[in-house]
């Protein structure tokens, strides 16, 4: 079974949010009408996104790009980016702030 747009067109690319923090509070992280960050408890587990990324894997997703915020202020990344590896190509949005040394972990 494969994902298709009502263009007839295959999905095979999934961004998902991992995070709403973000250290610059641009407007790319923080759009007009943002009230507040959620309490980290409300985000979903790393059991939970990796139940969902699986789901869109077995419907031919083969992309996935880890958004938010700023991904890598999250904490246990590296240990998401590895229970993430049977995807093809798992990448991140980042303005690189919090990564410096430990770019190569975040990546699985």
């Amino acid at each position: 079974m494969a994902l298709i747009d009502s263009y007839g067109r295959s999905i095979e690319y999934l961004r998902l949010s991992v995070t709403d923090r973000c250290d610059l509070r641009c407007t790319y992280c923080l759009p007009r009408g943002f009230c507040d960050f959620q309490d980290s408890g409300e985000w979903l587990g790393f059991d939970g996104v990796e139940r969902v990324v699986g789901a869109f894997a077995r419907l031919g997703v083969r992309r996935v790009r880890r958004t938010g915020g700023d991904p890598p202020m999250r904490r246990g990344l590296p240990e998401l980016a590895a229970r993430l590896a049977g995807v093809d190509d798992l990448s991140l949005s980042t303005n690189i702030r919090s990564i410096s040394g430990k770019a190569g972990t975040m990546t699985g």
